[in-house]
This record gives structure tokens, C-alpha cells and sequence, in this order.
């Protein structure tokens, strides 16, 4: 956290709150949100990448969720409906190749407008859905 706030402070970003916290457990119950966006650790255990390259100084709790790659997707997307308000919007980073299972947990959970993003090489990296309801 402390280098986010450091980030922040060079930035002037002076009205940023910063709260640790397992996904959405730390929040106040009432807190509702426009847009969640996130890069959580969503590289499967045991995938050869995290022993390549500048990933091998990463911390890898950072890069995995220890799992399938995609539980933490998963705990996202489940508690982010009751987190978004109507109209509002998920955006998650991902693999490159889990763009199609990230779109079934959006669409299985309600969200609509569902779609993928690509990275600068032409990979399906980041995805979104939005919150039924008003805007």
C-alpha cells in the first residue's frame, strides 16, 4: 500500500482513500461504487511464465492466485454487483487466454454489455461488464 500512496502523492492524487483489505471484506457495508476496475493475481499455479522473465522478481502472491488463475476473477465479479451501483461498471485484467472464461463469470452473475479489451500486442487482456439499471 505504501507505494500506492507514494504513486498517489507524486501524482497530487491528494483525494485518494487507501484501504487494505481481502477484496471487499474491509469496506463499509453502504459504500457503493461507479466503476471497479482491477488487476488481481490471475496467473494459474504452476504456469511456466511465472519463472520467466522480469515475473521472477514479482512478488507472487501479486501474480497468482495459488489455484486456477481464476478464483480471484471469480470473488471479484461474485461481489461486485452488490458493491456497483445500477449502471455501474466491472473492469478486470486477465490472461490472455482467459477472456472467454472472465466473460462467463460476468454474464452468469447478471452483468450486461459484457466485453473484451485487447493489450497493446493484440491480446484479449482486460474485461467488463456493467450493472443492470439506471446509469
Amino acid at each position: 500500500m505504501m507505494v500506492a500512496q507514494d504513486n498517489a502523492s507524486a501524482l497530487g492524487a491528494d483525494r485518494i482513500h487507501f484501504l487494505v483489505s481481502d477484496w471487499y471484506v474491509a469496506l463499509p457495508a453502504d459504500l457503493r461504487f461507479h466503476l471497479i476496475v482491477s488487476n488481481p493475481p490471475y496467473i494459474a499455479e504452476g504456469d511456466p511464465h511465472l519463472a520467466e522473465g522480469d515475473l521472477r522478481y514479482e512478488p507472487i502472491d501479486a501474480l497468482t492466485d495459488h489455484k486456477d488463475g481464476l478464483s480471484d476473477l471469480a470473488a471479484i465479479v461474485a461481489g461486485a454487483p452488490g458493491r456497483l451501483l445500477p449502471g455501474g461498471w466491472l473492469l478486470m485484467e486477465h490472461g490472455y487466454d482467459q477472456a472467454e472464461a472472465t466473460q462467463r463469470l460476468l454474464e452468469r452473475a447478471g452483468f450486461t454489455e459484457v466485453f473484451t479489451a485487447r493489450d497493446l500486442a493484440g491480446h484479449e487482456r482486460c474485461t467488463g461488464g456493467r450493472r443492470p439499471g439506471l446509469a
